[in-house]
């Protein structure tokens, strides 16, 4: 159950914190604000055996430092309504963003030491001469080089790597450019040149880490899901020998062990129940709403949590056979077919850095033999190097994207992966998970034709259970006030009884209350009551549908759920196509088998057993409450979880695709006119630099016409 909290619009964000090695770490997925941190370090801290608890609003994790079991940490979370998972620590690892500081060092390095030197050119270009002239080449020679070396080495190292491989990237011409430009002006000023370029070279430089940076932070969010998946598994589990049970590793267990799963407890293993009955929440897998009741022999699986009575299983499956485990293979696979999806600039890559270096070996060539001048042809082919230097093409893409991820986060969306926008815009079909994503966690009775004093005995008997429904059926009853009953009695998985005024009462399932063409049914003394739940659809649902339909897309409906409440809500959202007691694999190989046809799939789905749907899919996004594995598998996540926005995710994206295109048609148009004029021998290096600068200037204004619009 998710805690609500009204601070959480207001609340300021919180400052990152690392874990001890020794600390517990919990996932916990409905914190948003200050004022979740202060609950739960609360909570937590005033529990005798925990000696600190810290949250990592960013990551959504806290870390405690106890040597209590987790399961007792989670259950007093959930006292204050916050659900909780055991993460791994050493699976997870612990992960800082050093590319992206190191990028932001270089580029700081290079627009100093660019304006530093533009200062300088400023007084030759003003006309000083002679002995004036040559210091300030030198002392600019003195900035710039050791800034090139060092603000350019992301370039340059990529290069080499290239070459090393017999390639050719888009790093290749850059490099050559800036190094050629950056020795030819040393080369200027150590011999009294009348004119140095180390102003271009740091240019070249500054605008090309720009891009860089900020086609690196649309990917700095993403993670492996496969991985979360991975840290979410048990650790430990309860294994039987005789009379006696022992905590032991999962690592430890073997097929044919038996194992004690108590109350409230995740399962950690596939295997065979041997009591006569047992109740699990496999939501968490399969995405069914209603809590499952099992038989003597039913079929359990790692991953399931137990709500009811404890219970003893036999391990038929284990490590990484489980489904669970194989679930996140799934998962992986489809991560790295997704990330064999090339962008838009690396396809203009492949094609460009050749001609440029064509292009500029040509015109050294020709100049060379034309005028026999090795100094004059060089700078002739360091200048056709420079004015088509791909900085606007290295801009394109990554400014663009940067201006409509930052638009799309106002809105409520966290774009995670660098190719998700051109993904998105491709779209044609829009698959919707239903519990969850598209309907509320609990549920809504209808009891408003009961008697005041009926309603008064649910909301004892309900506020008795822990129960998933009883949760959800005392909310439900939030301004009636409970009755007074005494000898209560709960039986997990079937219900609780009491006294009321003398009479007996009961909450819970209908057969074990001898009731019958109901689920859940209240008695007092000899008379029954159907408490009829159904699932409510989130705000915003039906609206996500029909804007959807307005722009195109085919909408679908796939969920773990029966079929009768899947077509239920399919019916009350205008959605014509919907598929119920889909398996995670089902649901990945419907989404293979449209892609097979031609056909693009976004997945929206908030769970486990929408994982490898997320992954395998052509795009994905997933609500910000969904589990920690879904959203690190999804390319967006809604931080909102308004559903009525979400076509206009597809329209920026479809918008930002578009200007990307139109920013190629500007570097094109102005690598068309600046070419010849640069190898007829009219361009300066510096004039060069200069028309470069001023494409790419252009390049970036065009991109935050993104923005433009409602």
């Amino acid at each position: 159950m998710t805690a609500a909290c009204p601070a959480c619009a207001v609340a300021p964000t919180a400052v990152e914190y690392a874990a001890p090695a020794n600390a517990v770490q919990l996932s916990v997925p409905a914190i948003r604000c200050a004022a979740c941190i202060s609950t739960i370090e609360d909570k937590l801290n005033s529990m005798p055996d925990v000696r600190g608890a810290r949250v990592n609003l960013t990551q959504k994790r806290v870390n405690v430092q106890t040597d209590l079991p987790w399961e007792r940490l989670a259950a007093a979370l959930a006292d204050v309504g916050y659900d909780a998972h055991l993460l791994d620590p050493a699976a997870l690892g612990q992960e800082r963003d050093a590319i992206g500081r190191d990028l932001i060092m270089r580029l700081g390095v290079a627009g100093f030491a660019m304006m530093n030197v533009m200062l300088l050119s400023v007084a030759v270009w003003s006309g000083a001469t002679g002995a004036t002239r040559d210091l300030f080449h030198l002392i600019s020679a003195a900035i710039a080089v050791p800034a090139v070396i060092y603000s350019a080495q992301p370039f340059i190292l990529s290069a080499r790597r290239a070459l090393q491989a017999r390639q050719l990237n888009m790093d290749v011409p850059i490099a050559l450019a800036i190094l050629l430009a950056a020795a030819m002006s040393l080369y200027e000023a150590l011999h009294g040149g009348r004119h140095a370029y180390f102003d271009a070279a740091l240019s070249l430089t500054f605008f090309l880490l720009i891009g860089r940076y900020l086609e690196h932070k649309t990917r700095a969010a993403a993670r492996s899901a496969a991985k979360e998946l991975a840290a979410l598994e048990v650790h430990t589990a309860l294994r039987k020998i005789g009379a006696t049970t022992q905590t032991v590793p999962i690592t430890s267990l073997q097929v044919g062990d038996i194992i004690h799963v108590p109350t409230g407890v995740r399962i950690p293993v596939d295997g065979t129940l041997l009591d006569r009955s047992a109740s699990t929440d496999r939501s968490f897998l399969t995405g069914e709403s209603d809590p499952v009741a099992h038989g003597p022999k039913a079929k359990l699986r790692a991953g399931e949590t137990n709500i009811a009575a404890p219970f003893d299983m036999r391990a038929d499956a284990v490590g990484s056979d489980t489904r669970l485990h194989q679930i996140a293979e799934l998962v992986e696979t489809a991560e790295n077919a997704r990330n064999r999806f090339t962008s838009l600039a690396d396809r203009a890559a492949r094609i460009y850095a050749p001609a440029v270096h064509l292009l500029a070996a040509v015109t050294f060539i020709g100049w060379l033999i034309a005028t026999q001048d090795l100094r004059h042809s060089l700078n002739v082919a360091i200048a056709v190097l420079i004015i088509t230097c791909p900085c606007a093409l290295g801009l394109a893409v990554p400014a663009v994207s940067t201006a409509a991820i930052s638009r799309l986060y106002r809105m409520g969306f966290l774009v995670k992966s660098g190719t998700a926008l051109e993904r998105l815009a491709e779209v044609q079909t829009v698959i919707l998970d239903k519990t969850g994503t598209l309907t509320r966690p609990g549920f809504t009775f209808d009891l408003q034709s009961l008697p005041s004093e009926v309603r008064s005995v649910a909301k004892a008997l309900a506020q008795a259970s822990s129960h998933p429904i009883s949760k959800s059926l005392n909310a439900y009853l939030a301004d009636d006030t409970a009755a007074q009953i005494t000898d209560i009695q709960e039986t997990p998985g079937c219900g609780t009884r009491a006294t009321w005024q003398g009479q007996r009462a009961g909450l819970g399932r209908a057969e074990w209350l001898g009731a019958r063409g109901t689920h859940i049914a209240l008695q007092i003394a000899d008379k029954t009551y159907a408490l009829d739940h159904t699932e409510t659809a989130l705000d915003g649902a039906l609206e996500l549908s029909r804007g959807l339909d307005a722009g195109g897309f085919e909408v679908q409906i796939l969920s773990g759920d029966t079929a009768e409440k899947t077509e239920k809500l399919a019916r009350s959202l205008q959605v014509a196509s919907y598929k119920a007691t889909m398996s995670p694999e089902d649901k990945n190989a419907h989404i293979q088998s449209l892609d097979r046809s031609g056909i693009k799939a976004c997945m929206v789905g908030d769970g486990l057993n929408d994982t490898v749907a997320l992954a395998s899919a052509h795009a994905s996004v997933a609500p910000g409450s969904a589990l920690d594995a879904a959203r690190n598998a999804a390319d967006v996540v809604m931080l909102g979880n308004k559903l009525s926005d979400l076509p206009r995710l597809f329209e920026i994206a479809r918008r930002a695709v578009s200007l990307s295109r139109q920013n190629f048609a500007i570097a094109i148009a102005y690598n068309a006119i600046a070419i010849p004029i640069a190898a007829a021998g009219f361009a300066t290096p510096l004039m060069a630099a200069l028309a470069m600068s001023l494409s790419s200037i252009s390049v970036l204004i065009n991109a935050l016409r993104v923005g433009v619009g409602k």
